[in-house]
């Protein structure tokens, strides 16, 4: 009986009152501590680093106590400043909490070279236009010279300079190509050409001399 009475009693009723007004105070503290500890009602609007330099990301992240990391970019924009932000993540207008990590791509200096390769020459135009202009190539004059083959690749050009395979050009460069324009007369030019004709012609007159008589 003393046991009921006992939680029945004043002084268990105080007791259980501070406990319990103990435990609530405890979880208050805890629930700060971790709010305040992670930032949870800091929130930062990221800013808009599209074309600016790195100095000037670094001044406006730097105010803002964002951090920024530089991902590596071999596609350069000619719209935008060589050097300068053409790509974030997280997007402008976006909430972070402080110190967050802002990636920025910046512009490379200039267009990349890239590598001529092989087997272009005696395919058809088919074939090479779709591959130069994959590789980032623009395709330029399309000219002809005396050829068996018809619309097959004999020669690139570029600035009129012979291109070979194995060579570097500068993306969005012009490349020409000479086409054979299938006459049948195999790798001549056009003084070649005209030798051989008029070859032929004395070699018919000739024959038709020796039929007179």
């Amino acid at each position: 009986m003393s046991f009921f009475r006992f939680l029945f009693s004043k002084t268990f009723l105080i007791q259980l009152v501070l406990a319990v007004f103990a435990l609530v105070l405890i979880a208050f503290i805890i629930l700060k501590w971790l709010d305040f500890s992670t930032n949870q009602d800091q929130r930062i609007t990221v800013p808009n680093l599209a074309r600016l330099s790195l100095d000037k990301v670094d001044e406006q992240l730097g105010e803002l106590d964002l951090r920024r990391e530089i991902l590596d970019s071999a596609n350069y924009n000619p719209e935008f400043p060589p050097y300068s932000v053409i790509d974030q993540v997280p997007i402008p207008g976006k909430q972070v909490k402080e110190n967050r990590k802002i990636y920025i791509t910046l512009n490379p200096s200039g267009f990349t070279k890239v590598e001529i390769p092989e087997n272009l020459i005696r395919r058809t135009r088919r074939q090479v236009e779709p591959t130069l202009r994959s590789l980032g190539f623009e395709i330029g004059t399309i000219s002809y010279k005396p050829d068996v083959a018809k619309d097959v690749v004999l020669e690139m050009r570029h600035n009129g300079q012979l291109v070979e395979p194995g060579m570097k050009l500068m993306k969005t460069s012009k490349i020409d190509l000479i086409l054979g324009d299938g006459s049948g007369r195999y790798g001549m030019d056009e003084e070649d050409e005209a030798e051989t004709t008029a070859e032929e012609q004395i070699i018919n007159d000739l024959e038709e001399e020796e039929y007179d008589f």
